[in-house]
Parts: C-alpha cells; structure tokens; sequence
C-alpha cells in the first residue's frame, strides 16, 4: 500500500507541474510559437509537452556592434554601433520562425548588415566612406536588406537602419582632423571674401543709386529752366505781337485818318472854297495895305502872295495915298 500511494503522488505531482506549465503569459505586441513534442512518464502514461518562444510584431531596434569594414585601400575601420528598426507582421510570424528559429534577425539582419556593409567599404576609399559617401550608407544598407527579405522572409520589413561614425585609425583621424580644420578655414575666407565683395558690391550700388539720383535733379532742374525760358520766351512772342498788332492797328487808324482827310481835302478844292479860305485868312489879319504904289497885297506876318486887286475908284489926296486901320 505504501508503494501504490508513493506512485499517485508522483502521478499527482507530474499532473499539477504539467497544467502549471500549460499556462502561459504572453506580453503586448508579442506572439507565442509553441513546440509540441512527446514524453514518456513510466511504462503506461505518455504525454505531449510544449515548448514556447516568443517573436514581437511591433517595432524593435536590433543593434549590431563592432563591426569590420576593409576600405578598397586597405585601411580597416569599425563602425561601433549599427541599429536596425524593423517590424514583423503577425501573419508572417510561424512561417519566419519555422524557416529560420526565433532568432530569425541574427540570420536575417545581423549577418547582411555584415556582408553589405563590407560590400560598400570594399569598393570605397577611406575618403568616401568617411566623409563623402557617410550619409548615403544607412540608406544603402536599408534598400539592400529590404530587397533581400521580400524574397526571403515576406513580412519582415526594415524601418530605419543608423549608422554611427566609423573608428579609423588614430594618425587618419588626425589628419582628417587637420584636413576638416583647413577646409572650415578656407570656408571662412572664403565666406569673409564674399562678405567683402557683397560690401563693396553695396557701396558700389550706393554710389551708382546717388549718383543717378543727383543725375535725374540736375535733369529736372535743367528740364524746369528750359520751360522756364521757353515760357519767357512764348510770353515775349504775345507781348511783340500785341504790341504790333497794337502799333499796326495804329498806324492804320492814322493812315485811314490821313486818306480820310486827304479826299475831303480833294473834295473841299474848289474855286469857291478856296476863294472863301482866302477871305477868311485876310479878315484874321490885323492889317492891310492898299495903295498904286503896291501892286499887290501885302499881309503883315504873311508871306502869303495874292492877285493885284484892282484899284478902288478914290479920291486923290495930297499924297494920292491913304492908310487905312
């Protein structure tokens, strides 16, 4: 009897271990692959035990180290940390795992980031990989590693790949170092040149802005000048011709004046007026003298001569004579 209760406890234990085993945790963003497999326990009683691993489905950060690049001249450089972001989809996890065990990235990611990246340096200088071709090599290693998981794991996909700054040898880095020094240097200069063309430039432009500025108001000054004079001389041009026509205009009043008067003059030529013209100048005289003795009339303050007026039928006197006042 004691050895049929010793064989249930044992029996009792392996049961309670088994369901403590069949519960199992599974974390977030995590799936669980199980291994199935049978066990004997004594002669009559088999079991099937379950192995688990479990894979991510979200985004994780695989991070390779220390790794050898060979540059095409020789010079071998390490690059001290290279990480690797990627994702792999739940559908595709069983197939992955099944082909290539859970530790599917060492295969996967690690060994290719290995191989490309001495397949980049390989073909490279030192220069190139250090400084002229460094920012293209994590967007290399992305390509080459997607392009070779589409064909051999579907479902894995690389998000991001970054690749920290080589370690070269101490004397390189110092001449680079010098190298870099001298370059930022002469970017300097050159900037301050430009600095100093750009200045000059400036002032140069300065000088032409004032100098055509000065130009365009000696222009407008000389401009209102000469419409100044051209007004001058417009406003002469009206004042002459108003005082010509004024001048014409009076002269022509005394020419019409002077024909005027010269045909009522013609007109006023008859005997008859100028017979009583002649009457009238002797009345306006203060005195007149006849006499035989004077054959013609004589005007005091005229030099006017006139016809012999016949002599008058007098009386003779003393003197044959009179005076008449």
């Amino acid at each position: 009897m004691p050895h049929v209760g010793a064989v249930f406890a044992t029996i009792a234990g392996v049961m309670a271990i088994m369901l403590h085993s069949s519960i199992h945790k599974i974390e977030e963003g995590h799936l669980a692959v199980y291994y199935r497999s049978l066990f004997s326990v004594g002669p009559f009683f088999h079991c099937q035990r379950k192995d688990k691993q479990h894979s991510s489905t979200t985004l994780q950060t695989d991070e390779i180290k220390n790794v050898p690049c060979g540059t095409s001249g020789g010079v071998m450089i390490y690059f001290d940390r290279i990480e690797v972001v990627n994702m792999l989809v739940p559908s595709a996890v069983v197939d992955i795992v099944r082909n290539y065990t859970a530790d599917y990235d060492k295969t996967l990611i690690f060994n290719k980031i290995h191989h490309e990246l001495n397949q980049f340096c390989s073909v490279h200088t030192l220069q190139e990989v250090y400084i002229e071709l460094f920012d293209i090599i994590d967007e290399n290693l992305k390509t080459a590693l997607q392009k070779d998981l589409n064909a051999m794991a579907p479902g894995l996909t690389i998000q991001a790949v970054r690749v920290t700054k080589p370690k070269i040898p101490e004397s390189i880095r110092r001449n680079f170092e010098l190298m870099e020094a001298e370059k930022t240097r002469l970017l300097i200069t050159a900037q301050t040149q430009k600095v100093v063309e750009k200045e000059a430039e400036t002032e140069r432009k300065k000088a032409i802005i004032e100098a055509q500025k000065v130009a365009q108001v000696a222009e407008i000054h000389f401009k209102q000048k000469v419409m100044e004079k051209e007004t001058e001389k417009k406003i002469s041009e009206i004042e002459d011709a108003a005082f010509l026509a004024r001048e014409k205009a009076k002269a022509d009043a005394e020419y019409y004046t002077a024909a005027k008067s010269a045909e009522a003059n013609q007109l006023k030529l008859t005997p008859e007026y100028l017979e009583l013209m002649k009457y009238q100048a002797i009345a306006a005289n203060s005195k007149i003298y006849f006499g035989q003795d004077i054959p013609n009339m004589f005007v005091e303050g005229n030099n006017i001569p006139s016809k012999p007026l016949p002599s008058p039928d007098l009386p003779n006197t003393e003197s044959d004579s009179f005076k008449r006042k």
